[in-house]
């Protein structure tokens, strides 16, 4: 299955390394870089991570790296990474469309 992301998704990404690099760099690339590839591995097994509480919907997933939800759809041959976000924040509607 191929990766697609979405602008949110790097946004929320692009966020991240920012607040974290504020304190260390290289740590922030390592977040970062964790974060890209479990995104990347669910082309081999989309299903594997949980349907997202918030959204009630089997297509909507995620999966979780240290603090942060990858939060994806899974279409025929595709998966969508919709968003990044903390554990303890809840899915906003409008990052599922």
């Amino acid at each position: 299955m191929k990766i697609f992301w979405s602008p949110l998704a790097v946004e929320r990404l692009e966020n991240i390394f920012e607040y974290i690099s504020k304190e260390n760099v290289s740590a922030a690339k390592k977040m970062v870089d964790k974060i890209f590839k479990k995104a990347e591995s669910l082309s081999k097994y989309p299903e594997r991570g949980r349907v997202v509480p918030e959204a009630s919907r089997d297509d909507i997933r995620e999966v979780f790296e240290n603090e942060y939800r990858i939060i994806y759809r899974i279409e025929s041959l595709k998966i969508f990474i919709l968003t990044i976000r903390n554990f303890k924040q809840l899915l906003a509607e409008n990052e599922i469309a």
